[in-house]
């Protein structure tokens, strides 16, 4: 009884510790503060996730501005990402403050949240 109690304890505390250090998917935007009205920027996502493999792995990067979705990558199994870390350039034509959200998922173990760029016009 005792060795079951034993290892009961020592498959929690693996399962729980695998879980607080889990791997998230993370990203970063690079771009303006503010752009002139009409102008067109390019703003990079730079994704960071390390060990991507054919069991885990960045399974979607998405951009969005104002809430709309302008660009989208989607990767599995077989069509993984380049590497641990990457970037994706994005254009966008500004006409208005802008508020751009990119956010990264591992396919197991999610996301480290989103990120926020926000633009003025000037």
């Amino acid at each position: 009884m005792k060795k079951q109690v034993v290892a009961i304890l020592i498959v929690s505390l693996v399962l729980f510790s695998v879980n607080a250090f889990a791997n998230k998917t993370s990203v970063t935007i690079e771009g303006p503060d503010s752009a002139a009205k009409g102008s067109e920027i390019t703003i990079k996502i730079n994704v960071r996730h390390d060990g991507n493999n054919f069991f885990h792995y960045t399974n979607q990067v998405y951009v969005k501005a104002n809430g709309k979705e302008i660009a989208r990558w989607d990767f599995s199994a077989t069509n993984r990402p380049e590497n641990d870390v990457f970037t994706k350039e994005v254009k966008l034509t500004i006409t208005e403050p802008t508020e751009i959200v990119a956010e990264g998922v591992c396919n197991i173990h999610g996301s480290e949240g989103p990120a926020v760029l926000k633009i003025r016009v000037e």
